[in-house]
């Protein structure tokens, strides 16, 4: 079976919570045969006009020299369910390319409402770590075609089995991240495809997790 290059979408830089510079990043992943990295960095309404603009100035600029695609991106994180529409919308017009929500993980205080205003949302295109996922809110993202996130982080990884189950029922489209925050959480395409197989997923549905999902964001993405 051909697992294909590793793309993870998820990804924290030194602009919020990791210890690496995108150009870090970027060279680790090239040197790990990954295709696209995105960076998602934490961010509220203090710091979407810091993160963003900072990080398409290096991916415009490590694209020139780089076979790893950099896609800028950001994780709105702990803020208000009633702010995540606008704060969407003002990411995507500081040029981010990719929005994620920090979603009702287990092992932080998410406010409740956060992962049905995320799916609600048409600038969201993952709802990462979503905690005890409902079916109804997985529906709502199928519907509106935003990707439910498998974690390979620990504690947010607790939940995969019963998030893989209802994004199954309700056929919304998942794909495997790290939430990677320092180099040594890089992870091989053959344990990514472990990890999706351990959420109870059969092999078909791992590949496409780990393969055609995020193949076809990415490439969506890129337009």
């Amino acid at each position: 079976m051909k697992l294909g290059n590793r793309i993870d979408l998820h990804i924290h830089s030194l602009f919020s919570d990791g210890v690496l510079l995108p150009s870090e990043i970027v060279r680790r992943a090239e040197a790990l045969g990954y295709s696209v990295v995105a960076i998602t960095d934490h961010a509220d309404a203090s710091n979407l006009e810091f993160i963003i603009p900072r990080l398409v100035t290096a991916a415009n600029e490590l694209k020139k020299h780089s076979s790893v695609q950099l896609i800028p991106g950001v994780e709105l994180t702990h803020i208000p369910p009633q702010s995540i529409n606008e704060l969407a919308r003002h990411a995507r017009q500081l040029g981010a390319k990719l929005i994620l929500v920090h979603g009702e993980t287990l092992v932080e205080p998410v406010q409740r409402g956060t992962n049905h205003a995320a799916v609600i949302c048409e600038e969201v295109d993952i709802l990462a770590h979503p905690g005890l996922l409902s079916e109804v809110d997985a529906a709502l993202a199928a519907k509106n075609n935003i990707y439910i996130e498998l974690s390979a982080r620990k504690g947010h990884c607790l939940t995969n089995g019963h998030v893989a189950k209802i994004a199954k029922k309700t056929e919304a489209k998942m794909v495997l991240n790290t939430d990677l925050h320092e180099p040594t959480e890089f992870i091989s395409q053959e344990q990514a495809f472990q990890i999706a197989l351990g959420s109870g997923l059969n092999e078909l549905e791992a590949l496409k997790v780990i393969k055609e999902n995020p193949e076809n964001l990415a490439k969506h993405l890129a337009r």
